[in-house]
């Protein structure tokens, strides 16, 4: 057998490996999707948007837990986003390769992984405790705290894909370096970014453990953040694991509304990227004519 040979069968071995855990992993996502929409769709209801929590037996909603999580995610995406985009963007363009820098990258490698109840309860002794009650507030930074390291991290990844040449050609024209970076910089890394900022989001939407120590969770209709407040995570859990039918339901609806709400803040995203970009290729065919 050849040398040529012998790495072509490697090569289809290796392909039909891949292409078979492909398949399982895909497969498993439709499984979820599938079970899901069995158990979730019997739920959906108007009531369930537009009515409160209510006692079992009665005609209750989510409408409480659904704003609650939108308020919770919106927080969290106004606080995170911003710190983790200049944070990566600070390690960089500006720390580069220096100790300090290494020590932001390894301290944000630390935090990814670490467990989120582990953040919830850092949050419960740094803004809960010392209050003397649960708020919204201490869940949106929580939330918040998740999301930073991801952001970062994937800003700075995406940023260093940008070539110097295009940092250099800015320079030589005379933009200063914030000018460079801002103009520059981040439009050629902006895909990635986006990329980092839906995967922040989709990491702390489902997130249930920080919040049960921050925000704790209500039955009831409320966007005071100085208060506890509904998330649908939460809910969706004490739903499921109670004991009463219709509660049950409710939880695999809101299971399914979640899931919902990130595909499509997937789906949304990368169409408005595929729109920006078909828009880009517009402009540029205009200027060549």
């Amino acid at each position: 057998m050849t040398a040529s040979t012998k790495r072509k069968i490697i090569n289809k071995f290796i392909l039909s490996l891949s292409t078979l855990f492909a398949i399982i992993g895909v497969a498993f996502l439709f499984w979820i999707l599938f079970i899901l929409l069995k158990n979730g769709l019997s739920a959906l209801s108007l009531n369930m948007f537009i009515e409160d929590g209510a006692p079992p037996g009665s005609d209750g909603g989510l409408r409480h837990a659904m704003v609650g999580q939108l308020i919770l995610a919106i927080g969290a995406t106004l606080v995170g986003v911003p710190i983790g985009i200049l944070a990566g963007t600070f390690v960089r363009e500006y720390g580069k390769k220096s100790p300090f820098a290494d020590l932001i990258r390894d301290l944000s490698d630390i935090m990814m992984s670490a467990p989120s109840i582990v953040i919830g309860t850092f949050v419960y002794a740094l803004l809960v405790a010392p209050t003397g009650g649960f708020s919204g507030y201490a869940g949106i930074t929580a939330l918040a705290i998740m999301m930073v390291p991801i952001i970062l991290r994937t800003t700075d990844d995406m940023l260093g894909l940008v070539p110097n040449s295009l940092r250099e050609a800015a320079i030589a024209l005379g933009a200063p370096k914030y000018k460079m970076i801002k103009d520059v910089v981040y439009r050629g890394a902006k895909v990635g970014i986006l990329t980092g900022i839906l995967l922040g989001i989709a990491r702390v939407a489902g997130e249930t453990a920080p919040l049960l120590f921050t925000s704790f969770n209500s039955n009831f209709f409320e966007t005071d953040l100085a208060e506890p407040i509904a998330s649908l995570t939460v809910t969706m859990f004490n739903y499921a694991t109670s004991p009463y039918e219709d509660w049950q339901s409710l939880g695999w609806g809101a299971a399914l509304v979640l899931a919902g709400f990130v595909l499509g803040l997937n789906i949304l995203g990368r169409i408005w990227l595929s729109l920006n970009h078909i828009t880009r290729k517009k402009i540029l065919k205009k200027r060549k004519r």
